[in-house]
């Protein structure tokens, strides 16, 4: 990452930024053309070979979205449920080869059989509709089962936006330290898999010195099986944007921007409604309530990357430049966006901050377990009984998420891919040893992360669902760092080559090659994949051994 281009892109503000500017000339073809791009390379002052990078890495910028008019799910999620291949051929009654591209994931893992047609998902029986689809005679929308178990923060009724926002009039009558106190006194950590307090990030961003700082809300972190962040910003969206607000307050930042997932368009369009109306209220813009505190938002779409879930690629992204992973120090807290001091965090994260505000940091504390505190959100895919989104206290039995709130499994199971691609593979056995927190995972070789709940079925074969996850990672990554780049390429190699043609892999030399991924690579995306990879030779060794020579 160069700070050189980083301060040249940010030269004309947030408003008008490249990474934005590209999508616009992509709109009608699906692709922005080399004299579109070269004329915003001169008119940003970056290099012609800088913006072409940039624009041909997304899906749905880079030349092969062209002609792209309906998508199929490619996610974790549908894979295992095995919806795809029958929902793309009846998409072929109506498309050619040629017109139909990949999205992962749309977040309807709940019901599978997931699509993307004219700005809008659909899935489950929504495919049979397909002609009215087509013709835009029908409105079609999912509905999914939701519920909490304990305190149910994130899950609550809603009040109405003036009521909730008594929150936001209270908060600014009192000092930014103030609120921070209270934030630490919480112990609330990232709840998108690192677990980081945001109260450190916060209070750093607001110790260094800029003219400007940024709030960034990643509403990018597609990992497949998750679909919380889609219910937050869809169903709660003022919790995420009350969030954003008191941490820009508390930070001494005057900017919010939400880089939201392109596959999710209705949260994009509900997010904008809700920040519009926010501003009618007067609740946003500059001395805000005559507090002196000015605060403005900024959504941005993102065009398919799932890099840019890491903190440091997406701010790269917004930059328009290519999103490759920066190498920290130093963080984004300190020299973030445009180089500015800026707190990134995700989704749930924020959307807890209005509760701890409101009711104090002890109250939070008060839930949960040890040092996971509050409440967690889980997304249970299609193979329940009981698919949906549930809200447990931190410290809840995996077991009474599964048997009580899923009400077990429809069909049978033998793993749970827990976290997301990155996140680890719980065998059924294992369920009984695990609570839904940071320390109980982590204790017993897995990662919590999203809390996403991918079912991996008895009779779906561990190796191709290794192979799914190495392809997932070679298409996704930034390629930045060697172990990552080549060493995701190499383990697909290997293992489509030992389940297709009878080759045995050296297990010396893929453990070497999964080392070397683990401990190399920048950042979670090569660095975390050997996690799941691990626990399947671990619990699956018996039905791995034909694929790999242990001499």
């Amino acid at each position: 990452m160069s700070k050189n281009l980083s301060e040249l892109s940010g030269r004309k503000g947030l408003q008008h930024n490249l990474f934005e500017a590209l999508q616009k000339t992509a709109t009608e073809k699906g692709t922005p053309s080399v004299e579109e791009m070269d004329k915003l390379a001169d008119e940003f002052l970056m290099g012609k070979a800088n913006v072409y990078g940039a624009a041909t890495f997304y899906d749905f910028l880079k030349p092969e979205n062209a002609g792209k008019k309906v998508y199929v799910c490619n996610g974790s999620a549908c894979l295992t449920a095995g919806t795809q291949q029958q929902l793309t051929a009846q998409l072929q009654t109506c498309f050619s080869g040629n017109e139909i591209g990949n999205m992962c994931c749309l977040g309807r893992c709940h019901e599978n059989s997931a699509f993307h047609y004219n700005g809008v998902n659909y899935s489950g029986k929504d495919i049979e509709r397909l002609p009215e689809i087509l013709q835009g005679t029908v409105q079609l929308s999912d509905t999914y089962h939701v519920s909490a178990s304990g305190a149910g923060l994130l899950t609550a009724p809603f009040k109405d936006v003036a009521a909730f926002y008594q929150i936001w009039r209270e908060a600014l009558t009192k000092t930014p330290h103030t609120l921070l106190e209270e934030l630490k006194i919480s112990g609330l950590r990232g709840r998108g898999g690192a677990g980081f307090p945001i109260a450190f990030k916060l209070e750093v961003c607001r110790n260094t010195h800029g003219r400007q700082k940024f709030i960034v809300c990643n509403a990018d972190e597609g990992d497949p099986g998750a679909y919380s962040d889609r219910y937050l910003l869809e169903e709660r969206p003022h919790l995420v944007l009350l969030g954003m607000m008191l941490a820009g307050y508390m930070a001494g930042a005057g900017w919010g921007v939400l880089y939201i997932r392109a596959e999710y368009p209705q949260s994009v369009s509900v997010i904008e409604q809700e920040i519009a109306k926010l501003e009618q209220l007067g609740l946003l813009g500059d001395n805000i309530l005559h507090s002196g505190f000015n605060f403005h938002f900024k959504v941005i779409k993102a065009q398919g990357a799932y890099i840019c879930g890491e903190e440091t690629a997406l701010l790269s992204s917004i930059e328009g430049q290519r999103p490759e992973v920066r190498v920290r120090p130093p963080y984004p807290t300190q020299q973030g966006l445009f180089n500015r001091p800026t707190v990134v965090n995700n989704v749930e994260t924020l959307a807890c901050v209005p509760y701890i505000i409101a009711n104090g940091g002890k109250a939070f504390a008060g839930i949960g377990r040890g040092k996971s505190t509050g409440t967690k959100l889980l997304s249970l895919d299609g193979f329940f009984n009981r698919p949906g989104l549930y809200e447990v206290d931190m410290g809840t039995p995996l077991q009474e998420v599964v048997y009580e709130l899923g009400l077990g499994f429809r069909t049978p199971v033998k793993a749970l891919h827990i976290g997301g691609p990155l996140g680890g593979l719980v065998p059924v056995h294992k369920i009984p040893d695990l609570t839904v927190d940071f320390e109980s995972f982590a204790q017993n070789g897995f990662l919590l992360g999203h809390a996403s709940v991918v079912c991996l079925p008895q009779d779906f074969p561990v190796i191709q669902y290794l192979e799914h996850l190495f392809e997932f990672t070679a298409h996704e990554s930034c390629g930045k760092c060697f172990p990552c780049r080549l060493g995701s390429v190499r383990g697909f190699e290997l293992l489509n080559q030992a389940r297709t043609s009878g080759y045995r892999i050296d297990k010396t030399l893929f453990a070497d090659l999964v080392e070397t991924m683990e401990i190399g690579s920048l950042c979670a995306l090569g660095g975390g994949l050997p996690l799941p990879v691990k626990n399947a030779l671990q619990y699956f060794e018996k039905e791995l051994e034909t694929f790999f020579n242990y001499e």
